[in-house]
């Protein structure tokens, strides 16, 4: 077996990989740029060494300096883990001029399968069903509008080398494909250095479902069941399960079949995956082959309970597949969540900055026997930076239902204490809470169907409000009692009331009120009756009980509601509570408000305050990201219409453009193309009529 391997990879996937390495006892070796210096796989790695600047032009993707790390530190084989160069075809065989073994398929497997047009001529060759389009390269917009009209819309625009959603745009008319065939082929170029571009038909409602494969260096190949990775947001997955709810035994085993043959033809060996496209009559076609590791291989090896990196070393040191077709069983349902540095609440915004706060759900079997993983490759004060993807962990559920993997997985989101950065843990509960999704009746619109006008949160039924409601006014009895040195129960009001601020209405909070039994208080229980229970059904026409216990350490509260009825049983919640200033910050199950708790007499005044204006900027064009200006479209002094464009920024390898609010004339821009840009800086100043 290898003795020593060097990760040519960062963050959770370059920390999984050595996971495995560890429990094979083989030594590794970290590279690292000048932004992950102290990073986590720095810190777990046997060895490390230095790259270079933190642009991976300069470090992660410098082959050269990769190879020449391997020499220096004797390594005898190199994981490229997924990105970067991973499939980068001459990568192995650079690599194998030095004497060092690729852990990963073969030079011209990567190369045939990297090149969408010539994998979809491979596929049709090899019988796997494939998608009614132009495989071909196209040379320019007019041509490509001449094919999207032979094709009929809508079509897919797709970048030849593309992967990971970038350069990929949907058209819906000529007019769409002019525009997006241009920013498809930039985005291409700047991504992946090939700017090639073909075009497809689009299937409607699809579904995409990808085929793990295995397959070692004597023509043994099987498959691994499937991963639905339909919940996707710009073509990039968010929310992957296995196996998917859709397929049945027949369709899967068609689909594994075609995987195989593919892998057949192109004579591969190692991981890899074969995506396809699934309609709602069970119809699918190849999309695509990942000759590498992907993102979401954790929920295959929940179901499956083979290590796939392990079966990638063994494989690529040149060992025989010892697992056959039959003695791959898929047990129970996993669920896998990408947790990301981004702002849902404002159109999912890049986000960069120090985690101040980083405690995630405890990698365990739990006594129900659901089982919580979570690959991450960041720990508490690291600093997320402009440079690289904003993942920051793929938290993961089993069960041996669907249903009990959801409901793991609701349950681990709530315990997810991240602070310091903006991300999207609200948005991905309430993904899991919603009923389309809990019924498996996903597609890859499913966001822009259910999240129309964005995400903004969830405003609970009024039942829920009102149990809401009640827990975070028990928080407050009980945070107020700390300010006493002798708890007395005659310095507490007996009547509350409670505002519930929603994002969607911060200005018009819901406002309930309770009554507390000052009789029967004996911290941490609290005793409220709800004062409207016409609309509170259900929870009880008499006081209740709240038993209140805090986590101070990961900021969660659960609460223990029991009813005076003996033949109900206990109510357990958990969520995460926190003061701030004169507010509590409240987050359950996608449900994210701040709350203000009143006595009675304070609550009297405080109708005849008046709501702090916030300031006018919409003469304004603010950075809404950190990032690159690399286009300014307009000029000083140029009347500009609603909705044109007005500027490109990148971010993170996306390129995201900026556009006018209304009619305006261009006062003054402020910056010039190349300029790094800061989250809230002012890039141009508008004068309206």
């Amino acid at each position: 077996m290898f003795k020593k391997i060097l990760i040519a990879n960062r963050g959770e996937i370059a920390c999984r990989i050595i996971k495995t390495a560890k429990k094979m006892k083989i030594k590794t070796v970290a590279v690292f740029s000048d932004a992950d210096r102290y990073a986590e796989h720095v810190r777990l790695a046997d060895e490390a060494v230095y790259l270079g600047p933190s642009p991976a032009s300069e470090s992660y993707l410098r082959a050269d300096l990769i190879i020449k790390a391997c020499k220096e530190k004797k390594c005898d084989a190199l994981h490229p883990g997924y990105g970067f160069l991973s499939e980068n075809s001459s990568f192995p065989e650079s690599l194998s001029k030095a004497g060092i073994t690729f852990i990963g398929p073969s030079k011209s497997a990567i190369a045939s399968m990297g090149d969408k047009i010539e994998s979809k001529k491979i596929a049709k060759s090899a019988n796997v069903n494939t998608v009614p389009g132009h495989i071909g390269i196209i040379k320019n917009k007019n041509e490509a509008i001449k094919i999207a009209d032979e094709i009929g819309y809508p079509v897919m625009i797709k970048a030849s080398a593309g992967g990971g959603g970038k350069g990929m745009r949907i058209a819906f008319s000529s007019d769409q494909v002019e525009d997006n065939f241009e920013r498809a082929s930039s985005e291409a170029l700047k991504s992946f250095g090939d700017k090639r571009i073909f075009i497809e038909k689009f299937i409607t409602e699809p579904r995409h479902i990808e085929i793990q494969v295995l397959a070692d260096n004597f023509g043994n190949v099987i498959y691994l069941g499937e991963r639905e990775c339909s919940i996707q947001r710009r073509n990039q997955k968010v929310i992957e399960e296995a196996p998917s709810p859709f397929l049945d035994k027949q369709t899967r085993k068609q689909m594994g079949d075609q995987a195989v043959q593919l892998s057949k033809k192109v004579n591969y060996s190692s991981a890899g995956t074969v995506e396809f496209i699934v309609d709602k009559d069970k119809n699918f076609y190849f999309l695509e082959m990942n000759t590498r590791l992907q993102v979401e291989h954790p929920v295959t090896e929940l179901i499956t309970g083979i290590d796939l990196v392990e079966q990638m070393i063994n494989i690529a040191y040149g060992k025989k597949l010892e697992i056959t077709q039959n003695d791959v069983h898929l047990n129970g349902s996993a669920i896998e969540t990408r947790i990301y540095a981004e702002n849902p609440y404002k159109n999912f915004l890049p986000s960069i900055g120090r985690l101040t706060k980083y405690n995630p759900p405890k990698e365990t079997q739990h006594p129900d026997g659901t089982i919580t993983r979570n690959d991450t490759g960041v720990r508490e004060g690291d600093e997320v930076s402009m440079f690289y993807d904003p993942m920051i962990a793929k938290l993961c559920s089993w069960g041996k239902t669907r249903d009990l993997s959801i409901n793991r997985m609701e349950s681990d989101l709530d315990n997810f204490l991240l602070e310091g950065i903006d991300h999207n843990i609200s948005f991905l509960s309430a993904i899991l809470s919603n009923k389309r999704f809990k019924s498996g009746d996903i597609n890859t619109a499913f966001i822009d169907e259910e999240f129309r006008e964005g995400f903004q949160g969830i405003i609970p039924n009024k039942k829920l409000e009102w149990t809401l409601g009640s827990l975070v006014l028990a928080y407050h009895i009980c945070e107020i009692s700390k300010s006493f040195e002798i708890f007395e129960n005659d310095q507490i009001s007996d009547e509350w009331e409670v505002y519930l601020h929603y994002k969607q209405s911060p200005q018009n909070p819901s406002k309930l009120k309770y009554m507390i039994n000052k009789d029967n208080l004996n911290l941490p229980f609290v005793c409220i009756k709800p004062m409207h229970n016409q609309i509170t059904k259900g929870l009880n026409d008499d006081f209740f009980t709240i038993e209140v216990h805090q986590d101070f350490i990961k900021k969660l509260v659960t609460f223990k509601i029991n009813s005076q009825d003996p033949s109900n049983e206990p109510q357990n919640i958990q969520c995460r509570l926190n003061n701030k200033n004169t507010n509590i910050e409240f987050q359950y199950r996608g449900i994210t408000m701040s709350a203000n708790v009143f006595p009675k007499h304070v609550a009297d005044y405080h109708k005849y305050m008046k709501p702090i204006k916030n300031l006018d900027k919409s003469n304004l064009l603010i950075c809404p990201m950190p990032g690159k200006l690399i286009k300014i479209l307009v000029k000083e002094n140029q009347i500009i219409e609603e909705g044109q464009s007005l500027c490109v920024v990148e971010a993170m390898k996306m390129e995201n453009t900026l556009v006018a609010p209304k009619q305006c004339t261009i006062k003054k821009i402020n910056y010039k193309e190349g300029d790094t840009l800061s989250v809230d800086q002012v890039i141009m100043e508008f004068s309206f009529k």
